[in-house]
Parts: structure tokens; sequence; C-alpha cells
């Protein structure tokens, strides 16, 4: 795999870029910014041997040693990057949230599924060894009845909100918020091992600018209820508990991560503790597994993330206009 990189900030800087140093199986071949955050990406580029720098997106994804772009940018423009690489032959991988309305990644998976292109949404735990061990372990707990999330971080951008300042992570306008930040990662867990709610529920606080800074959400299944708590202006401990009739498995820590997780059934007693991750950095698992899915031509394992990114932006777009929170791709 031939990778453009597309972005300079943290999410690139901390995240994709030293993954991906542990990835031989993807070559990182590109970096694109836009031209006022061109010496960024130049350090980058020269930081990580990254040979070409790129300021004009028409001209990058004309650029025949590049088959995958991946799209680090703000929230806002996924849906806009994304459309273009596609229809220009590129496969894609797209950080979270995958676009901000359903009918955003529904076009975007049928022009990936019409083109035979593959596209991810790179959210990390979906990829992770232990999520895997989760869903095998999961029917011995017999019918399901509570799930519980709760993934709480004080955001070190908060500080400056409550100054006034709005930065990307606060802002409306760039799809920001703690339900399409933070709490997305505790509905793709819930997604990712439940399928699709029958109904959603959400709660909220609202910021000055109209934007969600901490929310629970609830969502009504056949058998049972699940609740999402997702904070940027306060902290907890993260941790998610899935309870069932013969027993129970909690998480612990941030979704994102799944580091660990225990397994204890009512009859036995009996606890058993999983740390399955084979890497210390989360990111590293969806990096190798996206490479490995597009060596083995598994469209299978594309379609079946294709189907949680669409419920999962179901989900959130239902909840946040419930909060009345509105982007401006609503208008």
């Amino acid at each position: 795999m031939k990778l453009a990189i597309l972005g300079t900030g943290f999410i690139v800087k901390e995240g994709a870029l030293r993954a991906l140093k542990e990835v031989p199986e993807i070559e990182t071949v590109a970096i694109f910014a836009l031209p006022r955050s061109k010496d960024k990406a130049e350090k980058l580029a020269q930081e990580n041997s990254i040979p070409k720098v790129f300021t004009d997106y028409d001209e990058l994804l004309a650029e025949p040693a590049i088959d995958f772009v991946y799209v680090g940018l703000t929230n806002s423009v996924h849906y806009e990057y994304t459309k273009r690489a596609l229809l220009a032959g590129k496969n894609v991988i797209v950080e979270k949230p995958f676009a901000s309305t359903a009918a955003e990644v529904e076009e975007l998976r049928e022009l990936a599924l019409k083109k035979n292109l593959y596209v991810f949404e790179a959210v990390t735990l979906l990829y992770l060894p232990n999520f895997a061990a989760i869903k095998k372990e999961l029917p011995k707990l017999g019918r399901i009845r509570a799930v519980t999330t709760n993934y709480s971080q004080y955001s070190s951008r908060y500080d400056k909100y409550l100054q006034g300042e709005v930065l990307p992570a606060f802002n409306p306008k760039l799809s920001g918020g703690a339900l399409y930040d933070i709490n997305i990662y505790n509905l793709n867990l819930i997604v990712g091992l439940f399928g699709a709610p029958v109904a959603v529920n959400y709660t909220a606080n609202i910021g000055f600018n109209g934007i969600d800074t901490s929310g629970l959400l609830v969502l009504k299944y056949q058998d049972f209820f699940a609740t999402a708590l997702g904070a940027k202006d306060s902290d907890s401990p993260s941790f998610a508990i899935i309870q069932g009739e013969k027993g129970w498995i909690k998480i612990f820590g941030a979704p994102n991560e799944l580091k660990c997780f225990e397994l204890c059934l009512r009859r036995t007693g009996i606890t058993t503790k999983f740390e399955l991750n084979r890497y210390d950095f989360r990111m590293v698992h969806e990096f190798k597994e996206f490479a490995k899915i597009y060596h083995a031509k598994d469209f299978d394992r594309v379609r079946e993330g294709l189907e949680i990114s669409l419920a999962t932006i179901q989900i959130a777009e239902t909840a946040r206009k419930q909060a009345g929170i509105i982007f401006p791709c609503d208008e």
C-alpha cells in the first residue's frame, strides 16, 4: 500500500505517523496540507522521510504512485475529501467520524462499492484483538440486559472554550462536540457488538455556542438498553460493562484502546482477564488490519465496516438534532 497523508494536526503527528513506523506493509509516499500549513507539512515530511509534499489536492489525486489516502483533517471536510479521492479512483482511510450526516456516509459507501474501492473508517477499537475476543466471549453472557459505557476526558481545549475561544473540537461549524469527537467511540463499541438500536435519546450539556460539551445517549434494543456517556468538560475513569443473565464483561479504560477486559460467569464466580492486544499503540493494529484486508481483497470486511459506520452516524445525527445541535451541512 502506498499512502498519502492528509493533514498536519495532532491525529497525524501523534497518531498516524507514529503508528505507521511500525507498519512496514504501508509506505507513506506523500503528505498534503493547505498552503498556509506547508511549513508544517515539510517539517513532518523531513522528520518521517516522506518524499513528497502537496498543497494542491487535485495534483495529489493525479499521482499514480498513490493508491490510498488517509484523511486526517477537520471533521467537517471528511466527506468532501473522501468523495474527491473516491472519484479519482483512490482508496481511502478516513478518521472518525466518517462524515457529518448519514446521507453523506451512505453516498460515500455506495460510491466506494460501485467503484470497487476500499474505504475504511479509522475507528481503532473495531480492529483490536480484544474487541474480537469480546465478540467471541459475548454469547457466554446469555441474554443481554444492560450495557453501560463511559468515555470522559477533560479536554485540553476546554479551558480556552470557557474563556470564549472556540477551537475545532468545540465548533459546530466544523462538526465538533463531545458526541462526534469522544462519544462516537462508545457508539462504535455498542453498534459493533449489537448492531443498530430501535430507539435513540440524547441529553446533553450545551455550551454558549450551541455545541455539546458532554452528553448521555440512551439506546433501546429489543431486549435491553445501552447508555453511552461522553464528556469533554469533566473527567472520570472510563469503562464499559455488558451485563447478561449469565454473567458480565467489564472493559477497563477508554473504548478506543480496549486495553483489557474481564469476563465473569455467574454460575462459577470465576473472573477471567483478557489482554490480547499485540502493540502498545492502538493505531498500529488498525493500519495493519487495513493492509491485510486490502492485500486479501476482503471486501466482506469492507462492507461490514461500512455497515457499522452508517448505523453509528445515523444514531449520532439523530442524537445531535434531538439536542438542537446544528451543523452547516444540515442547512
